[in-house]
């Protein structure tokens, strides 16, 4: 049997094939119906010429997207084809912008503002471990530390230590400040601790 070609099937007549919602192939002079698309250019793949099938073949047997195009431009659109047109980052981009923020890093810890913090941080953590150790002392270690005293001690130096520190901590030498106020009872009971301890 014997195959049907394209080119053997007789044209139908424009009007005819816009009858049947046909359009015509865009080769001059031919009276077939465009059923193929081909791209227009380099520029505007996303517009058509409708062909035949014998003329989109030979449509597509000259076609060449690269054609005028120097060997840079062809390499530049082959590299970009691999990518899917997508901007990308080069290689060691990531390590410079991680040695930029380290930069950045470095020079804030030399900034004032943290100077100053760094030393409230670390106020706050001797002020903690004072703390924690004064939770594991004896009652008569607390009320010394408090009055900032070392063994050995006598009744006359802790006097005299409890004088300083009142005068300092006094409320009415600190225009009534809560804080002192609260100062001058834990320097009292200190007191009193390390009194009860020598005498008894």
């Amino acid at each position: 049997m014997e195959t049907v070609k394209p080119s053997m099937i007789p044209p139908l007549e424009p009007d005819a094939q816009a009858q049947a919602g046909l359009r015509p192939c865009d080769h001059p002079d031919c009276l077939l119906p465009g059923e193929y698309r081909a791209p227009r250019s380099r520029e505007r793949l996303r517009e058509y010429f409708w062909f035949c099938l014998d003329h989109v073949r030979e449509y597509n047997r000259a076609w060449n997207f690269y054609a005028g195009m120097s060997d840079h431009e062809i390499e530049a659109a082959i590299r970009s084809d691999t990518i899917w047109q997508r901007s990308t980052q080069p290689l060691g981009s990531w390590r410079q912008r991680e040695e930029a923020m380290r930069e950045k890093v470095a020079r804030e810890f030399q900034d004032e503002t943290f100077e100053s913090s760094r030393s409230h941080w670390f106020n706050e953590e001797r002020r903690r471990s004072r703390e924690q150790a004064s939770r594991m002392m004896s009652e008569e270690q607390r009320a010394l530390a408090e009055l900032d005293l070392c063994e050995p001690i006598d009744l006359a130096q802790i006097k005299a230590r409890y004088k300083i520190l009142v005068k300092k901590h006094h409320p009415d030498a600190n225009g009534g400040d809560k804080a002192a106020e609260e100062k001058l009872k834990a320097i009292n009971h200190a007191y009193g601790v390390l009194k009860a301890a020598i005498r008894a």
